[in-house]
């Protein structure tokens, strides 16, 4: 047993060294996954994505239910069987001496993981700050922003509710003005969409709150041309990407946002309450910290990480969750979950009082997806797919998006659509 430990925590301590299918825990998975990779190794990302022997493969790396057919992965998502053995082996160890290992050990191997959310984002570890979720993230964004009576904030109709709300609050408090624009579901063209925000834009402007892909309907908004117009007035540019990471692939250094946040437990498939938030070297000084420290205006990202005791071996199983992504290839994986969306949902697009919320342009998409049927609430749609296919989806009620959102993960099957697609032809007749 002392032997096995001591070859665990060797691991822990080389755990940054390589994002490649060999850093996963389980040596014998690792194989079997490198073999399935050697044969596609080939393909383009597009044509992968429709190799159905590698992503069997993949399905089968999960424990999900065999009961319920899970489309609701934008919520949370399950963990492959690699993070949830890591997530298992740092929880009994912390359990053998848990001020010890969680404090002396496992906190340490929070810098390998900045280090690979820093790879997999494309920018400097030295500006991102581990916490536990998306809503986390930005709360202590917005609420730590110096601004002052009058200050402006655009933001859209569609942006995240505890945002807005976060928003409002320090309009309550603070005095500043909150200037909502409206977008079309769905909207395919950069240049109008830029126009929604720049007529927003003021003298008085000093932020611009995007929401990169929007919950309701998986709306893709093009974050780097709206910041790119955003900067030329002067005003600084808060994203929202909880539903992007590890979905779809991009660069915040390309995108050229000051600030961003996301959750890790959605599409890179962390252990739950895991998330990361951005704020770009030159801004970190000047923003207050959500929770007290004794340095609040310290230029180190990571005052933003004082949160208590926290839990230490859910944030080491970030590690595993990225080599799994890494190991597919974010390419790969964005679009396999582009192909499952587009299989299901092209069925049904045309069906008599079907309503589509979102775009088939791979821009403005990918596996997020909104449809509606006329004549139906969306709860009920909702309760008629449980109901009777024990399929889990998310109702969604918001400005004119009156229908269900159906998100599909790399687990997902062919046979789990072809039952939704029954399931909407059949409450279509």
């Amino acid at each position: 047993m002392k032997s096995q430990r001591r070859e665990f925590l060797k691991k822990l301590s080389l755990a940054g060294a390589t994002f490649s299918a060999a850093s996963l825990i389980d040596p014998v998975y690792a194989a079997e996954l490198k073999e399935e990779l050697n044969k596609i190794k080939d393909l383009s990302p597009e044509d992968a994505a429709q190799d159905e022997r590698f992503w069997k493969f993949i399905q089968q790396s999960y424990t999900v239910s065999a009961t319920i057919t899970n489309l609701n992965n934008g919520g949370v998502s399950p963990q492959p069987k690699v993070v949830q053995d890591a997530f298992e082996r740092f929880n009994r160890l912390s359990n053998e001496a848990p001020s010890y290992y969680m404090w002396r050990i496992l906190d340490n191997g929070r810098e390998p993981i900045r280090q690979k959310l820093a790879h997999l984002a494309g920018c400097d570890p030295e500006e991102i700050a581990i916490n536990r979720n998306t809503t986390e993230a930005l709360e202590t964004i917005i609420f730590g922003l110096p601004l002052k009576e009058g200050d402006e904030i655009v933001l859209s109709k569609y942006d995240y509710p505890n945002m807005v709300n976060s928003w409002k609050q320090r309009e309550k408090r603070d005095g500043i003005v909150l200037k909502y624009i409206d977008l079309d579901m769905p909207m395919e063209d950069d240049k109008a969409i830029v126009k929604r925000f720049e007529a927003a834009f003021t003298a008085k402007t000093k932020i611009v709150h995007i929401t990169h892909m929007i919950n309701y309907t998986g709306q893709i908004l093009p974050a780097k041309a709206i910041t790119a117009a955003a900067h030329k007035k002067g005003i600084e540019v808060v994203l929202d990407g909880a539903h992007t990471f590890a979905h779809i692939e991009y660069n915040l250094k390309d995108i050229d946002c000051e600030y961003f946040g996301t959750s890790l437990h959605k599409w890179l498939c962390a252990p739950f309450g895991t998330g990361f938030m951005f704020v770009k070297k030159e801004k970190i000084a000047s923003m207050w910290t959500m929770f007290s420290n004794d340095n609040p205006m310290s230029d180190d990202i990571r005052k933003f990480e004082f949160l208590g005791t926290r839990s230490f071996p859910t944030e080491q199983g970030i590690g595993k969750a990225f080599d799994f992504h890494q190991s597919i290839g974010s390419k790969r994986k964005e679009e396999r979950l582009r192909y499952l969306k587009n299989y299901w949902a092209t069925q049904v697009k045309d069906v008599p009082r079907v309503k589509m919320y979102t775009s088939f342009d791979a821009a403005y998409s990918c596996a997020l997806c909104t449809f509606g049927i006329e004549g139906m609430d969306p709860k009920d749609i909702n309760k008629f797919l449980f109901d009777n296919y024990k399929i889990h989806t998310t109702p969604i009620e918001h400005e004119t998006v009156h229908g269900v959102r159906v998100t599909p993960h790399v687990y997902t099957t062919l046979y789990d659509l072809d039952r939704l697609v029954k399931a909407i032809k059949e409450m279509s007749a």
